[in-house]
């Protein structure tokens, strides 16, 4: 008798990462669906349907159906996970794998039940795990989740930061900011239009922030050329921008992100506060790629701050992992009626 594979799942605003036991992460792929206006059918997901975003005739609609981390076009992202799901499997598996899903640690029981359905529809085995999406990536960091002691991770995605003080496979205190990798797009693609008079799209802006992007206004020397539409000629441009002006754009952007990462300390019991000042505090996610955020909260809150090893991979790792200490993770989950901890706006 074949056993059911587990399976871990990061599905985030921006990206899904998908992790097997035994294989390691096998998916990493945008969380993007390209659809069929005529007959709302699903044309390309991941990087094919990435590849179409801002190039795509009317009758093709690139969608991202995560909003904020969470679930915001329902049966897009069921498709894109049946999608997902049916690559690890095969296309003809009769067997439907074990899957734990992350979800922000400050979701509704309503978004809750929102992804345990659309991962059971899409596939999964009933029923579908949930773990916080902080415990996840502290699991996935190497953090010794397990001890009774304070460690703490700040978890900077596509839609959210997820900041939150973990000890014996529970989260203690949390917060948790809509303020992360795609709002410091759509600040650097204004600053661009309002300081420059150009025009540039989502992946552009992106592409500038993961070029000369700077938590700090140290890398004076670090330029970039920017290409889109002059706002006053409507003809292409080419413009440079540097790493200063690009830390000027987005200082407030991350001042939202500090005051999550500052409310959690602020209420964390001092027994696990000490133990955080004594092990600092790990960065996971895409956006603790971003240049001197290590270093920028480490000014602003007094606590050493480091970045994990491949950040981007930390919750999917994590998910998958959590699997082999279910009844741990689940002991320290409140019911479904309760929100996992309350949310830091």
């Amino acid at each position: 008798m074949m056993l059911a594979k587990k399976v871990g799942v990061d599905l985030g605003t921006a990206n899904v990462l998908v992790y097997v036991r035994g294989r390691g992460i096998v998916i990493d792929e945008p969380a993007v669906v390209a659809l069929s206006v005529r007959d709302n059918t699903v044309v390309a997901v991941g990087n094919e349907a990435r590849s179409m975003m801002g190039r795509t005739p009317g009758g093709i609609q690139v969608i991202r159906p995560m909003r904020d981390g969470v679930i915001a076009d329902y049966l897009i992202t069921e498709a894109m996970l049946r999608y997902f799901i049916g690559r690890v499997m095969g296309r003809f598996s009769l067997i439907k794998p074990e899957v734990m899903i992350c979800v922000p640690a400050g979701v509704t029981s309503v978004e809750q039940r929102a992804v345990r359905d659309a991962a059971e529809q899409a596939g999964a085995r009933k029923p579908a795990h949930l773990v916080p999406e902080p415990l996840a990536a502290a699991i996935g960091a190497g953090i010794p989740v397990g001890s009774a002691r304070g460690h703490m991770v700040v978890d900077i995605g596509g839609g959210r930061t997820e900041a939150a003080v973990i000890s014996m496979y529970g989260v203690v205190v949390s917060a948790s900011a809509r303020m992360a990798g795609d709002r410091l797009d759509d600040a650097i693609a204004s600053y661009v239009k309002r300081r420059h008079n150009l025009i540039v799209g989502d992946r552009t802006a992106e592409e500038v922030k993961i070029a000369v992007g700077s938590a700090l206004p140290v890398d004076e020397g670090l330029a970039c050329a920017v290409r889109g539409r002059d706002q006053i000629t409507g003809l292409p441009k080419t413009i440079t921008v540097t790493s200063v002006e690009i830390a000027q754009a987005i200082q407030d952007h991350l001042a939202t992100i500090v005051q999550a990462v500052k409310s959690v300390l602020e209420r964390t019991p001092p027994e696990l506060a000490s133990d955080v000042m004594d092990h600092g505090i790990v960065l996971t996610g895409g956006g603790a790629l971003l240049r001197h955020l290590d270093e920028l909260l480490t000014q602003e809150c007094g606590v050493p701050c480091y970045v994990a090893d491949a950040p981007l991979q930390c919750v999917a790792i994590g998910a998958g992992v959590a699997l082999e200490h279910l009844d741990l993770v689940k002991r320290n989950l409140p019911t479904e009626s309760e929100s996992l901890v309350a949310s830091y706006n």
